[in-house]
């Protein structure tokens, strides 16, 4: 029940806050680390906070679970990474 508490504390706080800071900063944040296909140019505000908040309050309370999901996602593309490369060689 703590964790639910904390997590649910942090997640307002990040809401909160990155709803009020939206046109000053977080805005411009998310659209330089996203290919262009996916930037928001300032819409999908809503969106994008509640995605941000619960992605860092997640964080907050369990980062070791983050770190291995980051981990395992990052070996999965790697595999089909090469399952690609290997896949386009054979085409070739």
């Amino acid at each position: 029940m703590t964790i639910f508490v904390i997590w649910v504390v942090a997640f307002a706080l990040i809401v909160y806050f990155a709803n009020k800071r939206w046109n000053k900063g977080v805005s411009q944040g998310i659209d330089k680390m996203l290919p262009a296909m996916l930037q928001s140019h300032g819409k999908n505000r809503f969106v994008w906070v509640a995605a941000s908040a619960i992605l860092g309050a997640t964080a907050l309370v369990r980062p070791v679970d983050v770190l291995l999901v980051v981990i395992l996602l990052g070996i999965v593309a790697l595999v089909v990474a090469k399952a690609v490369g290997v896949a386009g060689k054979k085409a070739a």
